[in-house]
């Protein structure tokens, strides 16, 4: 029990200190908070002090925080912004579609040879990076694939996903900014707010005034209430489907809440949200242990290497031919790769708020699409 509690408070602190001193550093604010969580995360995951049955723990507590953070963060989205942002947001997304299609056909054929039903990885990938975990978890068992094969393959993804999300939160912006355009701020939120909005999102400096401690409790409040309504809505649809069923439960009725001025323009509301965010960045991280990967399967590791990386090429070529801008690129890359719940962690890192309602929408999409594209085309491939 005191394992659980040591470890629950090192989710929650560890992010203030981190916060602190991005605040008081240049060099620590340079590498970034989301970084910075990951890393201690990791190392504290590996200190071997965790229990070895707090991975149900674990699983939980990422699942309520992102559940919170994202409701919070959606409270404070002007929906007008979407409307100017939507449709280069869906076509980076179906850019991204076409390029792990692309790149897990051509996987399939490479490795033929040596990974066996390389048809069916293929088939999972293309689920996988369209929509998410529940995805592959559901082609997997369409398909018939080994157990065995299914958590190496498990394994290999959320070792290279967490490198490409602190790819995607710390340099990437600045990489693929030097061949796509930049972002654009929509015209309607330009002005002072959205400039302080842009610049103050690590700043919690005076958050625990009272006033802006009882509206950040209003929102977690409102946050629990739709945690709780997308909940029940999940339980309602059969399992398989329940994740993304409660993800588009959340999402659309937080932004029906954000329509409430009093939550959309809570003081320091997007930080809230965003702390919480960083809290789950923590506890994913110290979720990976560095044992799961001594005994590398190298087919395999080089397969969902291609998948990630090669598609993240392919479609960053294609959004420069189609002259998407960088953020839209990187947000919808990640929606498609990693799933909704990883959009707030990259979209801080990119220091663009502007971006996160497409990321996170057409992450759902992906959930959508993602099992009728991984079995057809695992059959096709067959």
């Amino acid at each position: 029990m005191v394992s659980y509690f040591i470890m629950t408070l090192f989710y929650f602190l560890f992010p203030a200190l981190v916060i602190w001193l991005c605040m008081h550093f240049p060099l620590a604010n340079k590498i970034g908070v989301v970084l910075l969580c990951y890393i201690g995360g990791m190392i504290f995951g590996n200190l071997g002090i965790l229990p070895r049955e707090a991975a149900g723990f674990q699983n939980t507590l990422t699942e309520v925080l992102i559940a919170l953070g994202i409701s919070m963060l959606l409270f404070t989205i002007d929906i007008r912004e979407w409307k100017l942002t939507a449709g280069k947001a869906i076509l980076s997304f179906i850019l991204a579609t076409v390029s792990i299609i692309v790149v897990a056909f051509v996987g399939s054929r490479l490795f033929s040879s040596v990974l066996p039903e390389a048809w069916k990885f293929a088939g999972m990938a293309i689920g996988l990076y369209t929509g998410g975990t529940p995805n592959l978890a559901a082609i997997k068992t369409a398909l018939n694939v080994k157990n065995d094969s299914f958590i190496l393959m498990h394994t290999y993804d959320t070792v290279f996903s967490l490198i490409y999300i602190i790819f995607c939160a710390s340099v990437a912006q600045k990489f693929f900014g030097l061949f796509l355009p930049p972002f654009k701020v929509p015209p309607s939120t330009r002005g002072s707010q959205t400039q302080r909005e842009n610049e103050s999102i690590i700043n919690y400096s005076g958050i625990f005034r009272g006033p802006v401690l009882g509206a950040l409790g209003f929102n977690l409040l409102g946050a629990l209430v739709v945690a709780g309504l997308g909940l029940a809505v999940s339980s309602l649809v059969p399992p398989d489907i329940s994740t993304a069923v409660a993800i588009l439960a959340i999402t659309t009725i937080a932004i029906g809440f954000s329509f409430f001025p009093k939550l959309r323009t809570a003081e320091k509301g997007f930080q809230g949200g965003m702390y919480l965010i960083y809290v789950f960045c923590t506890a994913v991280a110290s979720m990976v242990r560095f044992s799961d990967i001594t005994h590398i399967h190298w087919p395999m590791l080089a397969f969902v290497a291609l998948c990630i990386f090669g598609s993240m090429g392919v479609h960053a070529l294609l959004c420069w031919i189609f002259r998407i801008d960088t953020d839209t690129f990187i947000i919808t890359s990640v929606s498609a790769i990693c799933s909704p719940p990883f959009v707030p962690v990259v979209a801080a890192g990119l220091k663009n708020h502007h971006v996160l309602l497409a990321g996170i929408t057409t992450g759902i999409i992906g959930y959508a699409v993602g099992n009728y594209l991984g079995i057809s085309f695992a059959f096709l491939m067959r």
